[in-house]
């Protein structure tokens, strides 16, 4: 067994065609059989069932894909983290963020750590939690950056806070409640409430803090965006609660308005989230440790007030640190 067979057999169980599989690795359809016979012989078990010209994994072969997933995402992870041991500023960080933290709050963060990294390359992935949390536990992600509305075990996950998101009430500036002093949960029915379809973990945030279910906020529209609620308030299809890092240039320009609310606070915690088991190579530590200073805010970043871009004064350590 050998790394090779390894990638050639999870190539080929993602698109269940040895022509394609050829492709994707630049190599000989002969090279690709090969390869998978000589894993299944190493194996002594069959990992493909071939019916005519339609190949499917055999139950050996969907109980062997998530070790093969385990095994070579810890190769390329050893593989990058000895990379990055000169340089915690170089090499590749590949991590994963929920819709709202991927869209609204990482960016300009990505951004600004760029300038004092330019050879540090990011990959993320934006995703449910679930498939995140399945992606972190087979070593496709680092680590990932959710709400602490997400429940996980902390016996088995690391989990640091990066800041606070509050979530508000908006409304379209010419709108009714625009001009009350407190909006009680009565006053969220007398309009349509955009929000999020099941299962979702700011809808269920949302219906936490309301102590009540769909039915408290009277006409309910599910959209299954943030980005197109936002865009349905901003155009009077209704009203919403929002993370304020979704709305923060809205109500700074004045094309939404915020109304406070006389409920729950609707605040909820930011955090990065790792597996304690596992090391983190050099760069995504020191990514984390920047991440956590800051409060997730790129213009707090240590560096950021030097203002023209390249490194750090005084780059930080390369040296690996064991998660506790």
């Amino acid at each position: 067994m050998n790394i090779a067979q390894l990638e050639t057999f999870l190539e080929l169980s993602d698109c269940l065609n040895v022509t394609e599989t050829a492709a994707r690795m630049n190599c000989t359809q002969p090279a690709v059989s090969a390869r998978i016979r000589g894993l299944e012989q190493s194996l002594d078990a069959p990992l493909f069932d071939r019916i005519g010209k339609r190949m499917h994994l055999t139950a050996n072969g969907i109980l062997f894909l998530d070790y093969a997933r385990k095994a070579v995402g810890a190769l390329q992870e050893a593989s990058e983290h000895l990379r990055q041991m000169d340089d915690p500023l170089a090499g590749t960080i590949r991590f994963g963020a929920s819709n709202f933290t991927g869209i609204y709050l990482m960016p300009a963060f990505l951004g600004r750590y760029r300038q004092a990294a330019p050879d540090l390359e990011f990959e993320l992935e934006i995703a449910s939690s679930a498939q995140l949390l399945a992606d972190l536990d087979t070593a496709k992600l680092e680590f990932l950056i959710l709400s602490d509305h997400i429940a996980v075990d902390e016996r088995r996950y690391q989990c640091r806070h990066i800041c606070n998101d509050e979530m508000v009430l908006v409304v379209p500036p010419a709108h009714p409640l625009a001009t009350v002093r407190t909006a009680t949960l009565a006053d969220l029915s007398q309009d349509v409430f955009l929000m999020k379809p099941p299962p979702s973990a700011s809808r269920s945030f949302l219906l936490d803090r309301i102590q009540g279910d769909e039915s408290s906020l009277g006409r309910v529209m599910h959209i299954s965006s943030t980005e197109a609620i936002k865009q349905g308030v901003l155009h009077g299809l209704g009203i919403s609660v929002l993370s304020r890092f979704v709305v923060a240039q809205e109500l700074a320009d004045g094309r939404l308005k915020e109304v406070p609310m006389a409920l729950r606070p609707f605040r909820r915690g930011i955090r990065a989230i790792n597996l304690r088991d596992k090391l983190l190579t050099p760069a995504a530590s020191e990514f984390i440790k920047r991440l956590v200073e800051s409060g997730g805010r790129a213009e707090a970043l240590p560096w950021a007030a030097e203002g023209a871009p390249g490194r750090p004064s005084h780059p930080p350590s390369g040296k690996a640190h064991r998660k506790a």
